[in-house]
């Protein structure tokens, strides 16, 4: 039989990498059968997809006999090029097998300022030192970065679950929030009783996305069940995109802030702050890791939210906020609209 294909089987001009590193695999197996047995694929696929190969490049790449198989001048030149071809593959797997056991490459994080400074610092500490191999990116505007279009791996965000089917969440944490003023305000201006006198009073607020200030929303339980609202935009207010900033202007007697009681802790077991209508709460706020997709998460990725998820629950032992609901999954992967 002629190395060389008949006429009929000219040269293809389609010619796929894939049946490039089949071959190089027969080769390295040495028979079709075991290369089939490797790629997990039926022996007669292997045989009619390097036929086509043949075919394709106009040429024999192997004789086979009864008992072996044996390569063609032309197929050891072709061979040459596939087992570039195998090299880069396996160096592909390997590197991403490399980055899956040892999480590398930069990771690139948007998260509330606020958050990071009272919440993350520590842990951001720890992870930077123990995942020497990765390289950390932290936008701390209060923006509301493009995940996708930024590059960003991670956001931590706070409120509703993202609504976008390019997108997965991991519920953190469930942070109460309060009203809270410095003893010398409430000294000096009296302390509120009902919701409504605080219309009469200093309000420091959180400057909306739509520029506006969020309206206070409070709620509480009578003994006998019976729930009561009451929802209002002080007019004598400062408004600003920083909770940590309104929260120090309210140690320094501004006025009374809604902020999360965990900001509020440390000021309160100085001294410098009080719960204002600690009957009273404002809705609840959830924190969210959110990220492009699951599947197929960077390790640098997992790793970091675990840390992060792992730094929440030391907190939430110490009864600083609430953690995700249970029994239900903190993953969410957002429906399309």
């Amino acid at each position: 039989m002629s190395a060389t294909m008949d006429a009929d089987d000219a040269l293809s001009p389609s010619l796929h990498a894939d049946d490039l590193l089949l071959f190089a695999r027969v080769i390295e197996g040495g028979s079709f059968s075991r290369a089939a047995e490797r790629l997990r694929l039926p022996k007669s696929t292997v045989s009619r997809r390097i036929a086509a190969l043949e075919r394709r490049l106009g040429e024999r790449l192997l004789q086979r006999t009864t008992r072996k198989l044996v390569i063609t001048e032309f197929g050891q030149g072709v061979l040459d090029h596939a087992r570039a071809i195998a090299e880069e593959v396996d160096g592909t797997l390997a590197l991403a097998l490399h980055r899956q056991a040892m999480p590398s490459g930069t990771l690139r994080v948007s998260a509330p300022a606020d958050f990071a400074n009272m919440v993350m610092a520590e842990m951001l500490g720890e992870f930077v030192q123990k995942h020497r191999a990765v390289t950390l990116q932290l936008d701390l505007t209060p923006r509301r970065v493009d995940l996708i279009a930024e590059s960003f791996d991670l956001a931590i965000r706070m409120g509703l679950a993202p609504d976008d089917s390019q997108l997965a969440a991991r519920q953190l944490a469930v942070f109460s929030t309060g009203l809270y003023a410095a003893p010398s305000y409430l000294a000096a201006h009296g302390e509120p009783q009902t919701p409504e006198v605080l219309d009469a009073l200093d309000a420091l607020m959180i400057l909306s996305r739509s520029g506006d200030p969020m309206p206070w929303q409070l709620s509480r339980t009578l003994a006998d069940g019976t729930a009561q609202h009451w929802t209002g935009t002080p007019p004598r207010r400062t408004v600003a995109n920083l909770p940590d900033l309104l929260m120090r202007l309210a140690c320094e007697g501004a006025g009374i802030v809604a902020v999360g009681d965990f900001m509020a802790e440390d000021a309160v077991r100085r001294g410098a702050l009080v719960r204002v209508l600690p009957d009273w709460r404002l809705p609840s706020t959830t924190a969210w890791a959110v990220f492009p997709g699951r599947r197929l998460m960077p390790a640098k990725t997992r790793v970091f939210i675990d840390a992060l998820a792992a730094r929440l629950r030391t907190c939430d032992d110490a009864g600083k906020f609430s953690p995700p609901t249970p029994g239900t999954t903190p993953w969410l992967a957002a429906a399309p609209p």
